[in-house]
């Protein structure tokens, strides 16, 4: 990763990262500064919100971040482990700023990723979403690639089959969460839930097809993402885009099937699939899409294979 920049400036946003028992104190780390000491414009603050119980190292590096963080860092503790969702929303609470950047606590940002994404921000967007690199090991040798649609009516046409932000990747206005409802709970599809539902009521929303995040991909991404569970869940979506109109009753029935089987295969299928049809954007979105920024080291270039849809996770 780069220095910090010597410029650095800040802009009235939060920055909102969940934390829970899984995750790794040197990973956290990562997240953190990448997210805060070594961006070009750097958030008011950071809400920390630890979703449960930690291990004693996890706990340390909490601590150790909230004493050393260049930014007030505020540390949201929930007794027990109660879910993305529900840790997400918390968070918001303590959010002091009108705008909120998302950010896992596994991930990387690239350090222009705020200042791009708060230029659109200023000009009215409610949503800005960005593309990402996908790693497993070396943040400095990508694997694949997440590449988003761009303009708001590729926007709603990609949600009407799949999620349309990389989640980890969002800066948002909260009016505009209040006005929907923030999260719900939603399965592993709370993010494709809040998407929809800002598209539906009107929200600007837009994507920079700059990879602008490195996110961290395990082997069990695809298989988490499978199953009746997960089917069922899928077939819920669907009914609830059909009831509100999002969709035709010809595009329910083909999501149906579709998804519904989709969510069935075995996991290295769904991976296959993912990375050769949806990840690397539709045609139009990857001719918009430019090449990943090489950090130091880095080995992305415009020809790495195209990463799975933002359901990985």
């Amino acid at each position: 990763m780069a220095d910090p920049a010597p410029a650095s400036r800040q802009a009235e946003f939060s920055l909102l990262l969940p934390v829970y028992a899984g995750d790794h104190p040197d990973f956290l780390r990562l997240a953190f500064e990448s997210s805060v000491d070594r961006q070009t414009l750097r958030p008011a603050e950071a809400v920390v919100v630890q979703d449960g119980p930690v291990p004693d190292a996890l706990a340390a590096e909490l601590a150790r971040i909230e004493r050393e963080s260049p930014v007030p860092v505020v540390v949201v503790v929930l007794p027990e482990n109660r879910g993305l969702t529900v840790a997400l929303n918390r968070g918001l609470d303590a959010c002091r700023f009108p705008v909120v950047a998302r950010m896992d606590a596994d991930d990387v940002s690239e350090p222009e990723r705020f200042a791009r994404q708060w230029e659109l921000i200023a000009q009215g967007y409610d949503l800005v979403g960005t593309g990402m690199v996908e790693f497993e090991q070396d943040p400095e040798r990508p694997v694949g690639r997440r590449v988003p649609p761009v303009g708001a009516e590729r926007i709603r046409q990609h949600a009407r089959t799949h999620n349309p932000f990389n989640h980890p990747t969002m800066m948002y206005r909260t009016a505009a969460l209040e006005r929907v409802g923030r999260y719900e709970s939603f399965g592993k599809m709370e993010d494709y839930w809040l998407g929809i539902r800002l598209i539906d009521a009107g929200a600007r929303v837009e994507n920079l097809p700059e990879p602008l995040v490195r996110y961290r991909v395990g082997a069990g991404a695809f298989a988490r993402r499978g199953g009746w569970a997960e089917a069922r869940t899928e077939w819920r979506l669907q009914r609830e885009l059909l009831r509100m109109g999002f969709v035709t009753r010809a595009e329910y029935l083909r999501n149906v099937m579709m998804k519904g089987l989709y969510r069935l295969l075995p996991a290295g299928v769904k991976r296959v699939l993912f990375r050769r049809l949806i990840g690397g954007g539709m045609p139009g979105d990857r001719a918009a899409a430019p090449g990943a920024p090489p950090a130091s080291g880095a080995s992305a270039t415009p020809d790495a294979p195209p990463a799975s849809s933002p359901e990985g996770r």
